[in-house]
């Protein structure tokens, strides 16, 4: 990587132009300059890489998990799965960097681990990125788009954003204004013998408690709709915050969950008062506390992106946009890092993404890389072929190992494309949802998703002659999805196309 204050890429044309060097910025940085488009810019208001890891999480323990040691060896590609915190590279001193960092206290990293992990990243990776350059706006013109920034203008055919959900949010209850918002927390200690409410039941409500148990005298976190823990493993919230939730169902420990609507917060000389109504219980609450912490969520710094057409979702926090994270508005316009779990995917069951965590985005910046180079600026890949007597014992590996499929579970999917005149062809790691909107060619796709139950289960996608059909795998307790039952059924779903071409190719 080229020194901090070598600064590359000034003012001018491009083809695309990346804003955000957080580890979004940074993973969809590498994959682009990959791709073979010639000309990428990389722009980044921070002094240096990191991003959001720069300063949170606020308590400084992330949620993600990293195990040094696992059944399969760094670098390689099943250890991914083990390791939800690297980015991933292509070669192997740019993989598996996080557990060089961990002291190993926890079986997750510190943010100063993460951040450490990340810089080491760029640095072995050679990402190149003009840091002190920050985006402040944007229009567009005949040949696509012009980013004004603090270092003059950029005109670009393509806009990759990757500038994080870190802009804090506030819900519009009365009187919340005046409480500090998660980002601007006092250390723990300064909470020491006093009673502090939690407006908010997610991530950085659960962080916050979890933090204040060893000093604060209570703690109580209130938002409306309950903690559904037959839900958790769809659930963006972490097990690992929950202490505070089974103190509160043991009960006397001083920590309280309550499903109640805040109607309004009343700042006086002693603290606050809370005013709330029950949701899942009938009846009011009042409370005097001495601190109020508004852990209500964030949205994009999106700036003036809507002024230029690109639609919005989920309150106005973040962008619309399609299963390849462009806007679904603005063609050109792209979306990367934690921005991306507002392309939904399916949502089977109530399954949600992993596109807000690093183990997911990782993985869509890879695809959305290889997609823009082939869309706007054909440059299309190899794509491997495969015999016939291949594609079951492949597809079994990708759902027995591949970290794209157990990450993103739902969401991503290995495709194979079928022509019964020409050939069988890996067609790489896409979003499920675009393969199940396609209305054209014979293919396949294989998921690892969640069943009504929660049970992890392979499932297989077949589409012939514009028909699309699913078939659901067996769970086995140890998800080993290569046995000979998996092997017997996945053959028998894929007969139908794989005859085709083994018929086409007698004729």
């Amino acid at each position: 990587m080229e020194r901090l204050d070598e600064r590359p890429f000034p003012p001018g044309d491009y083809d695309v132009v990346l804003v955000g060097s957080g580890p979004g910025g940074l993973q969809t940085a590498y994959s682009l300059a990959r791709t073979g488009i010639p000309r990428c810019a990389v722009i980044s208001r921070d002094p240096a890489p990191g991003g959001m890891f720069r300063r949170f999480p606020v308590y400084q323990r992330l949620i993600s998990w990293t195990k040094p040691d696992a059944p399969f060896e760094r670098g390689t590609r099943e250890y991914e799965w083990y390791d939800h915190n690297s980015l991933v590279g292509d070669e192997r001193e740019h993989q598996a960097l996080a557990p060089e960092f961990m002291d190993r206290a926890f079986d997750v990293p510190a943010r100063p681990e993460m951040e450490a992990a990340l810089v080491e990243f760029a640095t072995r990776g050679d990402v190149r990125v003009r840091y002190g350059c920050e985006w402040l706006s944007t229009r567009r013109d005949d040949a696509g788009f012009v980013l004004g920034t603090s270092d003059g203008e950029y005109r670009c055919r393509v806009c990759v954003f990757a500038i994080g959900v870190t802009e804090p949010w506030v819900a519009p209850i009365p009187g919340l204004e005046a409480a500090p918002h998660y980002v601007a927390a006092n250390a723990p200690e300064r909470y020491q013998g006093k009673s502090v409410f939690i407006v908010g039941k997610r991530n950085s409500g659960f962080e916050l408690a979890q933090g204040l148990l060893p000093w604060a005298r209570r703690i109580v976190l209130g938002s409306p709709r309950p903690v559904d823990v037959a839900m958790l493993a769809f659930s963006p919230l972490s097990i690992r915050y929950l202490s505070p939730y089974t103190e509160h169902i043991r009960g006397g420990t001083g920590s309280y969950v309550v499903d109640a609507a805040i109607e309004r917060v009343e700042r006086h000389a002693n603290g606050y008062r809370i005013h709330a109504s029950g949701t899942t219980w009938e009846g009011e609450l009042e409370l005097e506390v001495d601190e109020v912490i508004a852990a209500t969520g964030f949205r994009a710094p999106v700036r003036d992106l809507p002024t230029v057409g690109v639609a919005m979702v989920n309150d106005g926090r973040m962008p619309a946009q399609t299963p390849y994270w462009e806007s679904v508005s603005v063609p050109g316009i792209y979306f990367a890092g934690n921005m991306t779990q507002a392309s939904p995917g399916l949502r089977k069951h109530g399954a949600t993404s992993s596109s807000g965590s690093v183990n997911g985005y990782r993985y869509n910046a890879r695809v959305l890389a290889r997609h823009i180079a082939e869309k706007h600026f054909g440059l299309g890949r190899e794509r491997r072929s495969l015999n016939g007597d291949e594609v079951v014992p492949y597809l079994l590996g990708e759902l027995a190992h591949a970290p794209e499929l157990w990450t993103q579970k739902g969401y991503l999917a290995r495709v194979v494309d079928i022509d019964g005149a020409d050939s069988i062809r890996d067609e790489g790691i896409v979003p499920l949802a675009d393969f199940v909107d396609r209305d054209d060619g014979d293919s396949c796709a294989v998921a690892v998703e969640y069943d009504a139950d929660g049970t992890i289960i392979p499932v297989v996608y077949l589409r012939r002659g514009g028909h699309l059909v699913e078939h659901s795998l067996p769970p086995h307790p140890l998800h080993r999805f290569g046995t000979d039952e998996h092997r017997q059924q996945l053959a028998a779903c894929l007969a139908p196309l794989l005859s085709q071409k083994t018929n086409a190719s007698r004729v």
